[in-house]
C-alpha cells in the first residue's frame, strides 16, 4: 500500500516558544513516525510576506525555524523538509490555480473577511486599507502548497478548516475543467486533543501577550521568566490548587507522569510559590538543554543548515515536477 502524503507548513513570523512546541511542535513531530504516511513540512517564508517586509527578520526567522524544528527532533532523513522559497513550482502553480479561482471565493476568506471588519471598526472610509494582495489571494498560494505535493492530509486547527475547503473547491474547478484528476484533494486532519498552556500572566501563551518563554531562552533568562509567573497570596504551608496553578500547567507538559503526580503532592502540601519556581525551572531547562545545544550548533554551522534544505528542497522538486508536468499538458503547454 502506498503512502499517505501528510503536509505541515510553518510560517516564520516570530521566535518559537513554549506553547508553539506542546501545541503544534511536537504533535506534528510525532506524524514524521508513521510507517503507512510521506511527511512533507516547509517552512512558508513567502507567506510570511503579507505582514513581514524587514529582508533580515525573514531571513533570521526562516533560518532559526528550521534550526527550531531540527534541533526538537525533526529527522531530514525521514521527511522532507524544504523551504517554500526553494520550490518555484509553487509559485507557477499559484497563478495557473489563480485563473480557476472565482473572486467571491476570495472575498469569503477568513483573513480577509478579518481585515475589512477591523476597519469597519475603525471607522475607515476604505474597507480595503491596509489589504495587500498577498493577503487577499493567500488561499490560492496555500492551494498551491497544498497540491502541488498532491497532499492527502494537512494537519490544521479547527480555525484553519476554511483553507482545506477553498483548496478542495480549487481543485475540483481544475479538475473539471480538464476532466483529468490531477490534483489530490486533500483532507483536514485535526487535533483537537492539542495542548494548549498559559503564559506568564496566566492567559493562553501567544507573542501577541507578550507572556511567553522562548524555547531556546538561555538558562538565566530561562529562571527569570519562570520567577515573573503569577501567583496568588496563598502562604507556604497552605495547600495550593495544581489546577488553577500557571506552575503546575506548565510543569506537566513537559515532566513525567512521576514527576507530575509528586509535584501535584507539593502542592497539596502547600509548597512555597517561591520553590514551585524553582521546581518548574529546573525541568525546563533539562527538557530544554539539549535542543538548546543542538540548535546553538545549527545556527553557528551555516553550511550544514543550507545543505540540509538544499536537500529537502531537491526532494520536493521531484515531487513538484511530477505534478507541474501533468499541470502544464492538461493547460496545453509543451511538456519537456
Amino acid at each position: 500500500m502506498s503512502q499517505q502524503v501528510v503536509l505541515t507548513g510553518i510560517k516564520p513570523t516570530g521566535i518559537p516558544h513554549l506553547g508553539n512546541l506542546v501545541g503544534a511542535i511536537e504533535p506534528a513531530l510525532k506524524l514524521s513516525h508513521s510507517r503507512d504516511k510521506r511527511a512533507l513540512y516547509f517552512i512558508a517564508d513567502y507567506h510570511a510576506l503579507t505582514g513581514l517586509k524587514d529582508a533580515q527578520l525573514l531571513h533570521d526567522y526562516s533560518r532559526s525555524l528550521a534550526a527550531t524544528w531540527i534541533a526538537l527532533g525533526l529527522d531530514p532523513n525521514r521527511v522532507v523538509f524544504y523551504r517554500q522559497s526553494d520550490v518555484p513550482e509553487v509559485f507557477e502553480l499559484s497563478w495557473i490555480l489563480a485563473c480557476f479561482t472565482p473572486k467571491g471565493l476570495m472575498n469569503r476568506a477568513h483573513a480577509y473577511k478579518a481585515a475589512v471588519q477591523k476597519n469597519q471598526e475603525d471607522g475607515e472610509a476604505d474597507l480595503d486599507a491596509g489589504v495587500n494582495m498577498g493577503l487577499y489571494t493567500y488561499p490560492v498560494l496555500m492551494a498551491a502548497d497544498i497540491l502541488l505535493m498532491q497532499t492527502d492530509w494537512v494537519p490544521v486547527g479547527g480555525d484553519q478548516l476554511q483553507h482545506i475547503e477553498i483548496t478542495r473547491d480549487i481543485a475540483q474547478y481544475f479538475n473539471r475543467q480538464y476532466r483529468r484528476e490531477i490534483f489530490t484533494l486533500p483532507e483536514a486532519m485535526i487535533d483537537e486533543s492539542g495542548a494548549v498552556i498559559p503564559g506568564l500572566d496566566g492567559r493562553k501563551m501567544s507573542k501577541s501577550y507578550n507572556n511567553t518563554i522562548p524555547i531556546f531562552a538561555n538558562p538565566e533568562e530561562l529562571r527569570k521568566l519562570v520567577f515573573r509567573i503569577a501567583t496568588d497570596s496563598s502562604r507556604p504551608g497552605e495547600p495550593k490548587d495544581p489546577d488553577a496553578s500557571t506552575i503546575f500547567q506548565i510543569f506537566r507538559v513537559v515532566a513525567t507522569d512521576d514527576e507530575t503526580k509528586a509535584f501535584r503532592q507539593l502542592f497539596e502540601q502547600g509548597i512555597a510559590w517561591k520553590d514551585a519556581k524553582e521546581h518548574l525551572f529546573d525541568v525546563l531547562n533539562r527538557r530544554l538543554s539539549g535542543p538548546r545545544e543542538r540548535f546553538r550548533d545549527l545556527i553557528d554551522d551555516t553550511a550544514a543548515l543550507d545543505e540540509i534544505l538544499a536537500s529537502g528542497a531537491q526532494k520536493a522538486r521531484q515531487v513538484a515536477g511530477e505534478t507541474m508536468g501533468a499541470v502544464r499538458s492538461a493547460i496545453g503547454q509543451t511538456v519537456e
